[in-house]
């Protein structure tokens, strides 16, 4: 039997069928766009976006029967709706959006520490806007939530430990809701769902055809995890998107840091199965394909973003030339909201070929600096780095990831494995995969590409202290 999963990213939803084999065998796309009414803000139509799901989905479905439901989402935007009718109170809001940066100062100020993109002040903004007192009888959920019960037609109001514990509502230890959060911000702890297994059935899905059970929930970076074969410690994965988040398993217990390590990565919940959590480290950079979009929508240096590898590999250096991915601040491990992109080392013989190469060599000197958090954060070398994303498709750029991280890179089959992720922890629950083993070898790499080269790290260093701390007051900011 295949099975049937729902995928709801920041621009869109996709539904797909997954095989036994752990194939992608049929797939329908909608385009949910998420809006900016100010400066900051991110919200989206939760209404849309349900329908997209739902419509994605029976249409995969027609002329098939699957075993089960896996769904995996964008994590911390946040939704709230009336129980008894089921519609939203105000926007979506997405995990993007910055209005609640004074909050978070505030509550940081009162001890309490929790960063924007987090749904916590998300919640409390809502809340605040549309109830007040505190007195409606409304739900919250993450996007999980609100498609489990689009698909129950409101019978289950649930989400798993792995998208509950980046809500900023989850205690330390991923136990249960955090009381001391919830009273701070005035969150009711009736309108929070119940935290499930990530795999594992809640229920059926009734508004399909056929009602298949829902198996699986997941946030996207942890399906991605699963989805490339890392579900114990030693590999990562990097999916380069827009941005770019390396994660990595941890273990059965917590890493040892409250917030963010030495090395300046997370702790994460990876999944939790049978009441077990597995934790993982997750680094993060702010901006990775948003580089190529800027040389081709907004300096017109290359027509698609293909051409950048073509571009790129009409030279065989950069000449000196030194880019920094720094258009939105540095992430993992610099923590600099206020750095700022940095070109170094032109000369007048500097030419298109040198400048796209220095951005895609910059993105892969970043995806160096996750690499080298993550092995410091967690203890644990990363003999070989497994990747997916729009970026994973460019030659060039995996050479260059390869040689700045010196070790070999393991290109996905798919450009986004958050889909098999999903599909592989629903057949774990209902047992078409039959242990963490099984899921492992489900991985094999399109391609693997060895390092044939080195990048100057040292240099890359230097060029990344003249980009810190442009915006001093930006640069000040710490969540």
């Amino acid at each position: 039997m295949s099975f049937l999963v729902i995928d709801v990213g920041t621009s869109g939803v996709r539904a797909a069928i997954v095989d036994p084999d752990a194939h992608i065998t049929r797939d329908a796309y909608r385009e949910v766009l998420p809006s900016s009414p100010a400066p900051g803000l991110v919200e989206f139509d939760p209404v849309a976006m349900a329908e997209a799901a739902l419509a994605c989905a029976t249409e995969v479905l027609a002329g098939e029967s699957v075993e089960a439901v896996g769904i995996t989402n964008q994590r911390a935007s946040t939704i709230v709706w009336d129980r008894a009718s089921g519609e939203p109170v105000g926007p979506g809001i997405g995990w993007q959006d910055l209005r609640t940066v004074g909050d978070c100062l505030v509550l940081q100020a009162e001890g309490l520490r929790l960063a924007p993109n987090l749904s916590a002040t998300k919640l409390a903004h809502l809340l605040d806007q549309h109830d007040p007192d505190r007195s409606r009888d409304l739900c919250f959920g993450t996007v999980d939530t609100w498609i489990a019960w689009q698909l129950s037609q409101g019978a289950l109001h649930v989400t798993d430990l792995s998208n509950a514990a980046v809500t900023g509502l989850v205690d330390r230890d991923g136990s249960g809701w955090d009381r001391r959060v919830l009273e701070v911000l005035r969150i009711p702890a009736e309108i929070l769902p119940a935290i499930v297994d990530s795999t594992g059935v809640v229920g059926q899905a009734t508004a399909l055809p056929g009602e298949p059970p829902i198996a699986a929930l997941v946030g996207d970076q942890q399906a991605s995890l699963v989805g490339q074969g890392c579900v114990a410690p030693g590999p990562a994965k990097i999916t380069f998107g827009t941005g770019a988040m390396l994660d990595a398993v941890y273990g059965p217990t917590r890493p040892g840091f409250e917030t963010r390590g030495g090395g300046g990565t997370f702790p994460i919940v990876a999944w939790r199965r049978d009441g077990r959590a597995t934790w993982g480290i997750e680094a993060i950079m702010l901006s990775a394909g948003t580089n190529v979009e800027w040389l081709r929508d907004d300096l017109g240096v290359i027509a698609t973003a293909e051409e950048s590898h073509t571009v790129a590999a009409q030279c065989a250096h950069t000449d000196g030339v030194v880019y920094v991915p720094a258009l939105l601040g540095l992430g993992t491990p610099y923590w600099d909201y206020g750095a700022r992109g940095a070109l170094l080392g032109l000369t007048r013989g500097t030419g298109r070929p040198q400048l796209v190469r220095a951005v895609l060599e910059g993105v892969a000197q970043r995806g160096a600096d996750l690499v080298e958090a993550a092995e410091l954060d967690g203890g644990t070398p990363i003999p070989s780095l497994r990747i997916d994303g729009g970026m994973s498709r460019n030659p060039t750029f995996v050479q260059a990831l390869a040689d700045a991280c010196g070790r070999p890179v393991e290109v996905s089959p798919v450009v986004e494995a958050t889909t098999l992720g999903a599909a592989l922890l629903a057949g774990l629950s209902t047992g078409a995969w039959g242990s963490w083993d099984d899921v492992a070898g489900t991985w094999q790499p399109r391609e693997v590409v060895e390092p044939a080269g080195t990048l100057d790290r040292d240099r890359w260093r230097e060029a990344v202290e003249r980009a810190k701390g442009w915006h001093a007051d930006l640069s000040a900011l710490d969540f």
